[in-house]
C-alpha cells in the first residue's frame, strides 16, 4: 500500500452551552476527502441533517473510486478527469442536499433542518474545496493563513454590499443567519473551487463554533503543530473563550 500523502485528524466537541452536538465530520484517506457539517433545527433535526449529508457525501464518492485512483496515478491528471472531479464534489453535494430535503418532506418532526457543508478533496496534486454555508476551509503555507471559502451569511453579504463596516459586522446580533444551506430546499447553490496543492500546505476545515474564537495569526500559529495536537488546542481555545456552540475541526497537512 502506497504512503499517505498527508497526515490528518478530526475532533468535535459539545462545547460549554449546547445539550446536543450537531455536528458531524467525515474522513475518508482512501477517497482524500473531507467534510464538516454543522447542523440545524431542533429535536435532533440538526445531528440528523449533518449526518445524512455526510453519509451520502461519502457513497457518492466511493461509487466513483475509479476516477478518484486514476487521477492518483496520473502524472498530471487529464483535464477531463479534473472536470469530473469537480462535477462529483458539488454532486456529492446536490445529492445531500436532495436526500435531507426529502427526509424532511417524509417527517414533519424534522421540517426546516439542514446543514453546512465544508468540503475538502485532495487528490494527487489537486485540491478542491466546496462550500455552502458559514463552516470554513483554511490553507497555510510558509506560515500565512488563509480563508479559502466565503461565508453564505447575511452579515458577510452585507458587507460585501458595503450596507455595514467590518467593525459593525463584527458585533452584530444576526452574524449566524446563513442564506444557504443543505437540506432546506432540494437545491442548493455550492461554491467549488479548484487549485494545485504542494508538500508542506496545511489546510483546517471547522464550524462556526470553532472559527468565531480564533483569528487568522492563531491559527497560523496552532497549524505548526502536528494535527491532533492542533485539533485539541484549536477545541481547547474556543471552550476557555465561552465555548456557546458545537466546535468541530479537521486539519491536513500534506507531506
Amino acid at each position: 500500500m502506497a504512503e499517505s500523502p498527508y497526515t490528518f485528524f478530526g475532533s468535535t466537541d459539545i462545547g460549554q452551552r449546547r445539550k446536543l452536538n450537531e455536528d458531524n465530520l467525515l474522513i475518508d484517506d482512501d477517497l482524500g476527502l473531507f467534510v464538516v457539517a454543522d447542523g440545524m433545527g431542533g429535536h435532533a433535526a440538526g445531528e440528523v441533517a449533518s449526518a445524512e449529508s455526510v453519509e451520502a457525501m461519502q457513497s457518492m464518492f466511493t461509487n466513483d473510486r475509479q476516477l478518484i485512483r486514476r487521477i492518483k496515478e496520473s502524472d498530471p491528471p487529464s483535464d477531463e478527469d479534473l472536470q469530473k472531479l469537480t462535477r462529483l464534489l458539488e454532486s456529492s453535494i446536490q445529492f445531500a442536499c436532495y436526500h435531507v430535503h426529502g427526509l424532511a418532506e417524509v417527517d414533519a418532526s424534522k421540517e426546516g433542518m439542514g446543514t453546512t457543508i465544508s468540503a475538502l478533496v485532495i487528490v494527487g496534486g489537486v485540491g478542491l474545496t466546496g462550500q455552502v454555508g458559514d463552516s470554513r476551509v483554511y490553507f497555510m503555507h510558509d506560515g500565512r493563513a488563509t480563508q479559502l471559502t466565503e461565508d453564505h451569511t447575511l452579515v458577510n453579504w452585507q458587507l460585501k454590499e458595503g450596507l455595514i463596516t467590518p467593525e459593525q459586522a463584527k458585533r452584530a446580533r444576526n452574524r449566524n443567519v446563513i442564506t444557504r444551506a443543505v437540506g432546506s430546499r432540494d437545491y442548493v447553490q455550492v461554491d467549488i473551487q479548484s487549485f494545485p496543492v504542494r508538500s508542506g500546505d496545511r489546510f483546517m476545515l471547522c464550524s462556526d463554533g470553532q472559527h468565531e474564537y480564533v483569528e487568522l495569526e492563531e491559527i497560523a500559529t496552532v497549524l505548526e503543530l502536528e494535527p491532533e495536537a492542533a485539533c485539541h488546542r484549536l477545541i481547547k481555545i474556543a471552550n476557555e473563550r465561552g465555548g456557546k456552540d458545537n466546535i468541530t475541526n479537521i486539519v491536513v497537512n500534506l507531506t
